[in-house]
Formats: C-alpha cells, sequence, structure tokens
C-alpha cells in the first residue's frame, strides 16, 4: 500500500493517492472525527467524508474540480478507508 510508505515520509499527513495532480491524504489528528479524505492540488483544498461521500469543506476547487474529485474518491474509497482503518483502528461502519 501506498500510504504506509508515505507515513514514513510524512508521518502527521500521510499521502493515501495521487491522481491526476491530486493528492489525497489525511491528518493523523483527525482521528478522532468520523472517515474522511482530504484533497489538495496548488492553491485548492477540500475535505470529503467517505460515508456519506460528501465534501465538509471545498476552498478553490472549481465545479468540475469537485465532480472529479468526488468521482476519483469513490473509485478509490475502499483504499481510503482501508488507510483510515489502518491508521486509526476500529471497526468499518
Amino acid at each position: 500500500m501506498l500510504w504506509l510508505l508515505a507515513q514514513y515520509i510524512h508521518p502527521t499527513m500521510p499521502t493515501v493517492l495521487r491522481e491526476r495532480g491530486y493528492r489525497f491524504f489525511f491528518y493523523m489528528a483527525d482521528r478522532l472525527e468520523p472517515a474522511h479524505i482530504h484533497v489538495e492540488r496548488d492553491d485548492s483544498a477540500a475535505k470529503v467524508w467517505l460515508d456519506p461521500l460528501e465534501f465538509s469543506f471545498v476552498e478553490g476547487f472549481r465545479e468540475h474540480e469537485c465532480h472529479e474529485i468526488l468521482r476519483i474518491t469513490d473509485t478509490h474509497l475502499d483504499e481510503f478507508l482501508r488507510a483510515w482503518y489502518s491508521a486509526f483502528g476500529g471497526l468499518q461502519q
């Protein structure tokens, strides 16, 4: 898993996926929140709840980029959830 390597490179913000210029990652300090993934590219950022799949916030991304982020997140949803629960423990709900 790519995220395992990434947590050694930047242990407080492990990268789970890089695709189409987007970086998908989480903050280790977010462990008390529901499962989610952060996304950044250039000066834009977003946070996506994984269940249900929806934005928590979006800053700087255009509408077509938001659709692309949700599509990528949905495609890699199982991988993101495995990374989340592997890092923070707990049972997948």
